[in-house]
């Protein structure tokens, strides 16, 4: 008899999954941005095979070149090649911003669980503590990490992991909360399931719909997070390319030579925009008051 349930319910699920997917397939915006995603990702991946020029190889005979036939994109105050700075400086923006987005889903997801789950004194200590963190913004809180600990990649993706946590918290916390006097899981409580396998088995997949929209979201909020600590001189240093450095870089000859800030600009408001088109794909694809 258990057996047929757990292919029944299997069934459920693989049917709802489908669903899914195919109200994800039918909606051309979140097709498009996921397109947008997977052409940048190719090319953070060949970066180095198909830039046309090193990244760093410098031509003083051709500083601040205007964009031409040679230089598509045009070049800097080094004369380095910008097209082949951005395909090849996609590497670190991505990297930075799915990375850091990933550690903070996870240590927020599992903090979230467990305050939610258990409730009572465990989740005040947890939601005060969470409450500490929040008390600066995000993104004010990821300048203080990275200031006190230094500039660089790693430490820029640290303190972005940190100042991501809370908000992952508060929802995962949230979710649970919805679904903690569920039946099912007063049913796996009365059979002695292990805490562990309650929140893995019952709780988490059925919590996880909100938390995959934030995370999709997130990697956007973390790019340009990403991007804007390059800016001040806090993430990727020279002469590393990363987008947001190129913009720092730039400003200064905004008025003569504009093509140095608006490539990069556009380029991490294409890379912006493609997230924020999959992740409202993915939140009405998962909206269970939305017929088929």
């Amino acid at each position: 008899m258990s057996a047929a349930k757990n292919v029944k319910k299997q069934k459920k699920n693989e049917s709802m999954m489908k669903l899914t997917m195919r109200r994800l397939f039918r909606n051309k915006t979140a097709m498009l941005g996921l397109t947008i995603l997977v052409v940048l990702l190719l090319i953070a991946i060949l970066g180095p095979l198909i830039a046309p020029y090193s990244d760093i190889e410098q031509d003083l005979m051709n500083c601040y070149g205007l964009p031409s036939l040679q230089h598509p994109f045009g070049t800097d105050e080094l004369g380095r090649d910008i097209l082949s700075r951005l395909i090849i400086g996609s590497r670190a923006s991505l990297e930075i911003g799915l990375v850091s987005i990933a550690g903070s889903a996870v240590i927020g997801i599992i903090i979230g669980c467990l305050a939610g789950y258990f409730g009572g004194t465990v989740d005040n200590v947890i939601m005060r503590f969470m409450d500490i963190f929040q008390a600066l913004p995000p993104m004010v809180l990821a300048i203080a990490v990275c200031a006190a600990l230094g500039p660089g990649v790693n430490n820029c993706i640290l303190a972005l992991i940190i100042s991501g946590v809370p908000g992952f918290v508060r929802m995962a916390r949230a979710s649970v909360l919805n679904i903690r006097g569920m039946e099912y899981l007063e049913a796996a409580t009365a059979i002695n399931c292990s805490t562990a396998r309650i929140i893995a088995k019952h709780i988490l997949p059925n919590a996880l719909s909100p938390l995959i929209v934030q995370i999709t979201m997130g990697v956007a909020n973390s790019i340009l997070s990403a991007s804007s600590m390059s800016f001040v001189g806090l993430g990727v240093q020279p002469p590393n390319p990363e987008w947001g450095a190129m913009l720092s870089a730039g400003r200064n000859f905004i008025r003569n030579y504009p093509h140095m800030v608006i490539f990069p600009g556009v380029v991490i408001m294409i890379t912006v925009l493609a997230l924020n088109m999959l992740g409202d794909g993915l939140r009405d694809a998962m909206d269970p008051k939305l017929k088929d």
